[in-house]
């Protein structure tokens, strides 16, 4: 069957010409690509929520299937809705159904259902598709609706997803289908909203779904993320991202009553997080030094680096350079994943046994810049160095319980022996974190 549209003229143009348009308007082509596993992304009318949804959508490398998991606003149909063959009609076109995906997953899964009734009328998974539609033309989805359940179940269902896309050997993403906080104001929404982002770029589904009950957020799509981060866990996704946030209020300009809309991005490990696991792996091991892999763009610079190396969560060794000591990024990142893992003096050497809990990130430092008015410094976005004499104290930027400039000034004095009364020099930089 064709699943005709039920909110074109409403949530985006009916027009095909207009419809266009406006996604044109909301994307960039210019943007770099990214491989990913899957993606959140919010279902509201194009105005409100779409410039959100076109920032994903531009950076993601379009592959040939999206599995698309959606909330159920109707009510209709089974608890776990699939719909297995047949085509969904937008004005831009007819997008097809995996059904090989999809008759494999009915098949081994112990929850969802092979059912029409719940997608005819559902908004949140027909939004999604022009966008799809604008990037791919042929391009192959497998829509699933999912109602209010158990953590265990949308875990569950997610690991069948990642089992059929492996044994299918497809090229895919799955989509998660969500708005975040509805009608709170614009300080309650983001607040709310952060907690939950959170848990989702931790890609912990428990703790999302632990804090959406607790603190009373109103997302209607924590079931669909949460099978998300499940799937691309088994997939081998390490990390997330958040692309942008906005809210209703950004559009309409009346913030005492928004919706919040947020983009994340959920993929593998940077080249650069990689070679910094690789080298470490491999030296703790056989206490070899690998040599340089196939360099990418970014590993060809010269820079500052610093590797930091957190072990279930807590930071197990972090060391870098302000400014660079080798002929690349690459050599950097070689050189101070090992001092990381092995010569931080606040912590003893990596075991082999520890190896598997550890998740790395990789720092790449501009150039510092002199600094003579901290007014317009930002924690979140400068890192700042103290210097007095031949005494130099860094901090990154963006660190969690860092919130002032004076706290990283403070904290760059201790780190350094700089006695608060001292002169100093100041300067900053930015990062390019890559996880």
């Amino acid at each position: 069957m064709a699943r005709q549209p039920a909110v074109a003229g409403q949530f985006y143009p009916a027009s095909p010409d207009q419809l266009r348009k406006t996604i044109k308007g909301m994307v960039d082509e210019t943007v770099e690509k990214q491989d990913v596993m899957g993606v959140l992304v919010p279902h509201a009318g194009y105005v409100y929520s779409g410039p959100v949804a076109g920032a994903v959508f531009s950076r993601i490398k379009f592959k040939d299937t999206f599995v698309i998991l959606c909330p159920n606003h109707t009510g209709l149909g089974k608890r776990y809705s699939l719909m297995t063959s047949g085509t969904w009609r937008t004005p831009l076109g007819d997008v097809e159904i995996d059904a090989p995906f999809a008759k494999r997953l009915l098949e081994i899964t112990s929850h969802v259902q092979d059912d029409v009734s719940a997608h005819l009328y559902e908004h949140a998974i027909e939004v999604q598709l022009p966008f799809l539609q604008y990037f791919r033309p042929d391009v192959k989805i497998v829509p699933i609706v999912m109602a209010m359940g158990d953590v265990a179940v949308f875990k569950q269902i997610g690991r069948e997803i990642a089992q059929v896309i492996k044994e299918l050997k497809r090229e895919a993403v799955i989509v998660a289908s969500s708005d975040m906080t509805h009608y709170e104001t614009q300080e309650s929404a983001k607040a709310k909203d952060g907690l939950a982002i959170q848990a989702i770029l931790d890609m912990n589904e428990d703790e999302l779904v632990r804090r959406v009950e607790r603190d009373d957020i109103t997302m209607c799509g924590y079931a669909p993320a949460a099978a998300m981060i499940s799937a691309a866990r088994e997939l081998g996704a390490t990390r997330a991202e958040l692309v942008t946030y906005r809210t209703s209020g950004d559009a309409a300009g009346d913030y005492s009553s928004v919706v919040g809309y947020a983009g994340i991005i959920v993929g593998p490990p940077s080249p650069l997080a990689r070679l910094a696991r690789e080298t470490v792996e491999k030296y703790v091991r056989e206490r070899k030094v690998p040599a340089a892999p196939e360099l990418t763009p970014e590993m060809t610079e010269r820079a500052g680096v610093f590797v930091s190396i957190h072990k279930l969560g807590e930071l197990r060794g972090c060391i870098g350079t302000f400014e660079p000591q080798t002929g690349s990024v690459a050599e950097e990142i070689i050189a101070n994943a090992i001092s990381s893992a092995t010569r931080d003096p606040r912590f003893p050497p990596v075991h082999p046994s520890e190896l598997k809990d550890l998740d790395y990130s990789v720092d790449v430092l501009t150039r510092p810049v002199p600094v003579k008015d901290t007014d317009k410094l930002d924690p979140k976005r400068f890192g700042v160095i103290v210097e007095c004499g031949w005494r130099r104290g860094l901090l990154l930027p963006d660190l969690e319980g860092v919130d002032s400039v004076e706290q990283q000034i403070s904290i760059c004095q201790q780190k350094a022996g700089i006695s608060p009364g001292e002169p100093v020099k100041l300067y900053c930089f930015e990062v390019k974190r890559y996880k």
